[in-house]
């Protein structure tokens, strides 16, 4: 009788799917289980007899059967489990985008372009899938959810995304603004990315997060930074934000169900004696848009002419006249505001003296508005932060000499926070 071989068969331990993912977990918190080695080192071994005909007995996890039963899942308040993610590569995995655009060529997007592809996924209850690809050819991943969201055209990783963007405060995030985790030493370990939505309470201590984390796409409110290595993410800013559509409100829509805040309530919400959450909505989406001098106090829930006029301010920077330049917002005036459409108030007239619009004075953005503004600070005498200059590209500088100027208004707060708005403008150039 041929006495059997025995030889060592080393599973695939190392699958990535989530089911087999998270078995592993479940086994290295679980420690030694029947005499075997321990899990958590991924080394776990089975002994397969091979007959003298060479005739192997395979188990499941080497003929690509993964476990069919449903994976443990973590408690509905607790962090998602860590999972790795994917590399730099083009759409749908392709080698087309696997060295990352220059810092320098970002695609511009607004906020609230941003936003709005963030929560398409979560309508679509996109799944966590490292090595998948969404429809749209982004990873389904966290830092292919950010991709996706920030439109970049590639996929990127936690390690990359940064190339897209500019570090920022605390104090300074905004919806679509992101918070990331790159873990350097061990990537796969806790490396994270989700996406900022707006505070979720006055203290700034809980925030609205984007994110693609097991299991799928979603929307949640967030412990700041987040859930653990909390002192490791850095808040960043993509760096060609046009800024426009989404503005800071403070708070998020969180009472409100996914897409709502975006779709245009009807008609009978705005005119003469309206009184409601959608007209306030309104008026900050006109102020983010250039519109914010027809406002003297608010924008409030109260219907008032500046309300009015600024509407109608915007619709006639679009180039509409008559009837759909009436100063009463109908759908399409609201697709435009809330989908960074179109010309801000002010663009058409803005060498004149107008004010450009706010997407002109943003991190990394060049313009012959950013020179004009610069030379009237110092003119004004508020041009002590510059060591050379001014010149066309935005810097702190630039931010800093601003601030200076809106705190000698007495302004604070928000309203002393460096970026120009109409406001400053016209007090600036009067």
């Amino acid at each position: 009788m041929t006495v059997p071989v025995f030889v060592e068969f080393e599973p695939a331990d190392d699958c990535p799917c989530a089911g087999c993912a998270e078995r592993r977990r479940t086994l290295a918190r679980a420690g030694l289980r029947d005499g075997g080695h321990p899990a958590a080192h991924g080394a776990r071994r089975a002994l397969v007899l091979a007959a003298a005909a060479g005739t192997v007995l395979a188990s499941p996890a080497a003929e690509g059967l993964h476990p069919t039963g449903p994976a443990p899942r973590p408690a509905a308040d607790a962090e998602p489990a860590q999972v790795p993610q994917g590399q730099v590569s083009g759409l749908y995995g392709g080698a087309g985008g696997g060295r990352a655009r220059p810092a320098g060529e970002p695609r511009s997007t607004t906020r609230a372009q941003i936003i709005a592809r963030a929560k398409s996924w979560i309508a679509a209850r996109v799944p966590y899938n490292m090595n998948g690809f969404w429809s749209d050819g982004y990873r389904e991943d966290c830092s292919g959810f950010v991709s996706m969201a920030w439109g970049l055209g590639s996929n990127q990783w936690t390690g990359s995304l940064s190339r897209y963007a500019v570090r920022i405060t605390k104090d300074d995030l905004k919806p679509g603004d992101i918070l990331l985790y790159h873990n350097r030493a061990n990537p796969s370990a806790g490396s994270h990315v989700t996406i900022f939505g707006g505070w979720a309470d006055g203290a700034h201590k809980k925030y609205v997060a984007y994110e693609l984390a097991p299991k799928q796409a979603r929307k949640r409110v967030t412990p700041y930074a987040y859930w653990s290595n909390a002192d490791k993410y850095v808040p960043y800013r993509y760096r060609n934000l046009a800024d426009g559509g989404v503005p800071d409100t403070g708070m998020p829509d969180i009472d409100l169900p996914d897409g709502m805040p975006d779709s245009f309530p009807g008609l009978g919400h705005f005119g003469p004696g309206a009184d409601n959450s959608w007209v306030t909505r309104l008026g900050k989406l006109l102020v983010a848009r250039g519109a914010g001098a027809f406002y003297h106090a608010g924008p409030g829930p109260r219907w008032t002419s500046a309300d009015r006029d600024a509407t109608r301010a915007f619709q006639l920077a679009q180039g509409w006249r008559g009837s759909e330049a009436d100063g009463i917002p109908g759908p399409d005036t609201w697709a435009y505001l809330t989908g960074g459409k179109g010309r801000d108030v002010g663009d058409r007239g803005a060498r004149g003296g107008g004010f450009p619009g706010v997407r002109h004075f943003r991190p990394g953005h060049s313009s012959t508005y950013v020179t004009q503004l610069g030379r009237q600070l110092v003119k004004k005498g508020y041009g002590k932060h510059y060591h050379s200059g001014p010149g066309p590209r935005w810097t702190e500088a630039d931010r800093r000499n601003v601030e200076a100027f809106q705190r000698a208004q007495g302004w604070r707060g928000r309203e002393a926070d460096g970026y120009p708005g109409p406001e400053t403008w016209r007090r600036l150039f009067q």
